[in-house]
C-alpha cells in the first residue's frame, strides 16, 4: 500500500508554513505525506488549485482550518474522500467586509509576497460560493465530513450550521487557529481515525 497522503488547507491569512501545517508535518513524519501548499487568494482560483492537486496527488484525507475548511467541505464529498474541518468559516463575506484594504499574510508564503488586498470583487467571489457551498456534491457521504471546534474560538461560530449538514462534531479547548500542541493532541488522532474508517486505497 502506498504511503497515505494528507492535504492540509490553511486559513485565509495563513500559508503552507503556518503553525498547524508544520505541526501536522512533524506529527506524521514517517507515517504519511502531509502536503501543505500555499492557496491562491481568490476562492475560485483556490478551488481549482485544490481540485487539480487532488487529481495529481490523490490525498486520502483533506484537513482544513477556517477558510481552508470552507474549501475542504465543498471538495471532499465531490471527490469521495473524508475531511476534517477545523473551525470552519462558512460565511467568509462576514469575515472580510470589515477588513477591506491592504493586508499581510501572517506566515511566510513560498513566493515571498506577503501583501494582498481585500476588495469588493474578492468579497463577491466568496458570496457566490457561499450560496452554493452545501448544494449538490457537498451533501453526499455526510458521515465522512467531521468538524473540530475550538471552545475559545472568537472568529467562527458555525457548529450549528455544520450540524445541519453533517453528523460528527468534536471540540478542543483552543482558539480559532490551533497551536502546535493542540494540532498534535486533537487534530492528529481524528485524522488517523478518518483514514482508518474511510480508506481510499485498496
Amino acid at each position: 500500500m502506498d504511503t497515505p497522503k494528507i492535504l492540509f488547507l490553511h486559513g485565509f491569512y495563513a500559508s503552507g508554513q503556518c503553525v498547524p501545517a508544520k505541526a501536522l508535518r512533524e506529527a506524521f513524519d514517517g507515517e504519511a505525506i502531509v502536503l501543505t501548499p500555499d492557496l491562491p487568494l481568490h476562492p475560485k482560483e483556490a478551488l481549482a488549485f485544490i481540485r487539480d492537486m487532488c487529481d495529481r496527488e490523490k490525498p486520502d484525507v483533506l484537513v482544513g482550518n477556517s477558510c481552508g475548511s470552507f474549501y475542504a467541505q465543498m471538495i471532499a464529498p465531490a471527490i469521495g474522500i473524508p475531511a476534517l474541518l477545523g473551525n470552519p468559516h462558512f460565511k467568509m463575506t462576514e469575515f472580510l467586509k470589515p477588513r477591506i484594504g491592504a493586508q499581510q499574510y501572517k506566515s511566510p508564503r513560498a513566493n515571498g509576497n506577503q501583501d494582498f488586498v481585500i476588495d469588493e470583487a474578492l468579497i463577491n467571489e466568496f458570496a457566490e460560493l457561499e450560496t452554493q457551498q452545501f448544494s449538490n456534491d457537498s451533501c453526499r457521504n455526510p458521515e465522512r465530513i467531521w468538524g473540530l471546534f475550538g471552545e475559545q474560538d472568537t472568529l467562527a461560530h458555525f457548529e450549528p450550521l455544520f450540524l445541519e449538514h453533517y453528523q460528527h462534531a468534536f471540540h478542543f479547548p483552543g482558539a480559532h487557529t490551533p497551536t502546535e500542541q493542540e494540532t498534535k493532541t486533537w487534530y492528529v488522532p481524528l485524522i488517523k481515525t478518518l483514514m482508518r474508517e474511510y480508506p481510499t486505497q485498496v
